[in-house]
């Protein structure tokens, strides 16, 4: 099986859960009810084997895709030899589903055309229930949920015919499911599928047997429509009925348009920050307010290589920085949910902080490799859960003390406990001024002194004397003083050791290295874009780290990397670059680019992590919520410079 593009997918969302659908309609990745929770189709990372969805029109090809207006509802237009059906596929959101009575496992009798091997399956998978971190069943807050993926298809002109498969494997595509017919709860025909704490029901026209697959072909003629209703639910709970589509759709439409609101966009480039603003959404998990790095795990950063990490976890950089961009286009709800989330995840023990958390802030995300799955284009291992977790990277803080400040200033009060917090995390700084790190990209070298990493740490200090001096925050004179002493020698120290004979900035004290994240110091406040010190150090960035292409690395894998292999320009770097542009009197430049990177994107307006510029395609985890933050704060550069 040759793996799809990345670009080739469209995301689903219902802002607890992720899907991916390619353009032809194969859903090769989707984890329920959770982002983190085990997959049930991984094709992505295996063959059809380990678990898809094929839903298409019978020789047919599709003619265009789209979101509707505002929302992450997907629709797709066919056209065959005899006719044209519209595909409308999305995840509802309609909140948490009644618990029900009795064991969702018997519920009628035995169905003769489900086969032999389905039966074999659901002995080897009910011996084995979900195990690890992202086991479904297992998840506090999720037990009594349910959770749906809805594919309608109406024909509109002539005759179609609607063919399918179905092949559900849940661990990663490990399992296979006890599967039978049975009802739900409102008396309906279903699917079931089983296997430990997990429950699928597919809804709607019946799909038959054929060895450990279910196949089916429906014909429609125009005005006629059809619906089928994947729905997650705990095995031991009565299965859910499906949803009433229309309301359903009418529903998770005026929610993702509600959000949405009357932002206020350059009309040059609405369509994608509008995009990239809905992303950052559907990444954001409803209930907790976690906003995860990518909806995906092990997408290669060089492919048929070793650099494969799993994103669906809340990096506590990422989701500052992405609040940063939300606040400044009028989400001020969605910064405040993620300072609870914050609060909840650091204030067990924030002497222990972490770089990353679960969507619920738990702190246990064990790193194992997945042997069973082939990977994307042969690139392995399959990691699920991140080492990195357990990594001390010195900015972390500071990212997360700037977006705090934002927060402030964008009006939004203190909670009780919020600033007793902070206070915190400032003297969970100062306890390791000292100590080297691994860098805001996870190096798995030995540890140094990461320039970015140490103008984050100023930033931290910086930021604390703000909220007492500007916004009223309660310290004493002694914790001020000391505040303000340690930035001022942390100031010193990053332009004694940071700096290089030719006056940029460098990846590391008493390196000859440059790092795209020196591009972060002006949005620290550190210093101005258009300072010598940055000027050199873009000079820098531009004859170390642009490709062929135009585009720029994060760094050169050769120095503090630690791993074998290469990987492909970052494009949140690349959106940096447009906002130092813009900022130092470059607007033709930043303009060049930005059109470039919007060039990166694919027909959705969606962002991987990376772009292989050579071969015009996307690299890593998809879509990056990096990526699309960077976005944003490019656009609004750019606007500054235009007013």
């Amino acid at each position: 099986m040759t793996s799809p593009l990345i670009e080739d997918h469209a995301l689903l969302s219902d802002q607890r859960a992720t899907a991916l659908v390619t353009r032809e309609g194969d859903i090769n990745w989707l984890c329920l009810p959770r982002f983190d929770s085990d997959a049930l189709f991984c094709a992505l990372l295996g063959d059809e084997e380990n678990g898809h969805w094929s839903l298409r029109i019978a020789d047919g090809e599709v003619l265009s895709r789209r979101y509707l207006p505002g929302t992450m509802v997907l629709e797709t237009v066919w056209r065959s030899p005899t006719g044209t059906a519209t595909v409308t596929e999305f995840m509802p959101i309609t909140g948490g589903g009644e618990s029900g009575t009795g064991a969702g496992a018997s519920t009628g009798d035995s169905d003769s055309a489900v086969s032999d091997a389905d039966s074999t399956g659901g002995e080897a998978a009910g011996s084995t229930p979900g195990s690890g971190a992202g086991s479904a069943s297992s998840l506090a807050g999720d037990v009594d949920d349910h959770a749906d993926l809805v594919r309608h298809v109406e024909c509109d002109e002539g005759e179609v015919e609607v063919v399918q498969e179905l092949k559900i494997r849940f661990e990663y595509g490990q399992a296979v499911p006890w599967v039978r017919r049975g009802e739900d709860e409102a008396g309906n025909r279903v699917l079931i599928a089983v296997a430990g704490g997990d429950g699928i029901a597919l809804h709607g026209p019946a799909l038959t047997a054929h060895g450990r697959a279910h196949r089916g072909a429906h014909r429609l003629t125009a005005g006629e429509s059809t619906s089928w209703v994947l729905t997650w639910f705990p095995s031991w709970q009565q299965v859910p009925a499906a949803p009433e589509i229309d309301s359903a759709l009418t529903a998770t439409i005026a929610d993702w348009t509600g959000w949405l609101g009357q932002v206020q966009v350059d009309g040059e480039y609405e369509a994608p920050v509008t995009r990239s603003l809905l992303v950052l959404r559907a990444l954001t998990h409803r209930r907790t307010g976690g906003i995860i790095a990518a909806a995906t795990t092990s997408l290669p950063e060089d492919f048929g290589g070793v650099r494969n990490w799993d994103y669906r976890f809340c990096w506590l950089r990422d989701a500052a920085l992405s609040l940063e961009a939300l606040l400044a286009h009028g989400h001020v709800d969605a910064a405040a949910t993620w300072r609870d989330w914050l609060l909840r995840a650091i204030a067990g023990d924030p002497e222990r902080l972490q770089i990353m958390y679960s969507i619920t802030g738990d702190r246990n995300l064990p790193e194992r490799e997945v042997a069973h799955l082939a990977g994307y284009e042969n690139s392995v291992p399959v990691r699920i859960g991140n080492g990195a977790a357990d990594q001390y990277q010195a900015d972390v803080v500071g990212e997360v003390m700037i977006a705090l400040g934002a927060m402030r200033d964008a009006g939004l009060e203190e909670s009780a406990w919020s600033w007793p917090l902070q206070k915190a995390l400032v003297h969970y700084t100062e306890d390791r001024i000292d100590e080297p790190d691994q860098g805001i990209w996870e190096m798995r070298g030995d540890p140094a002194y990461f320039t970015h990493g140490r103008v984050m740490v100023w930033a931290t200090f910086d930021r604390a004397v703000s909220a007492v001096e500007v916004h009223g925050q309660p310290a004493t004179r002694e914790q001020v003083t000391r505040w303000k002493h340690v930035r001022d020698q942390v100031r010193e120290e990053i332009m004694t050791r940071g700096v290089g004979a030719d006056g940029a900035f460098t990846q590391t004290y008493g390196s000859t290295e440059v790092d795209a994240s020196l591009l972060q110091i002006p949005h620290a406040g550190f210093l101005p874009a258009n300072d010598p010190h940055m000027l050199a150090t873009v000079a820098r960035i531009e004859q170390d780290l642009r490709t062929e292409d135009g585009l720029i690395l994060r760094y050169r894998t050769q120095g503090q990397d630690g791993l074998p292999g290469d990987e492909h320009p970052f494009l949140v770097c690349c959106f940096w670059l447009v906002e130092q542009y813009a900022a130092s009197d470059r607007r033709d430049e930043a303009e060049a680019l930005m059109e470039q990177l919007l060039g990166c994107a694919n027909d959705l307006h969606l962002l991987a992590e990376e772009f292989d510029g050579g071969a015009g395609r996307m690299a890593g985890n998809f879509p990056q919520a990096f990526s699309h933050l960077g976005l944003i704060r490019a656009v609004d550069a750019l606007a500054v410079t235009r007013d």
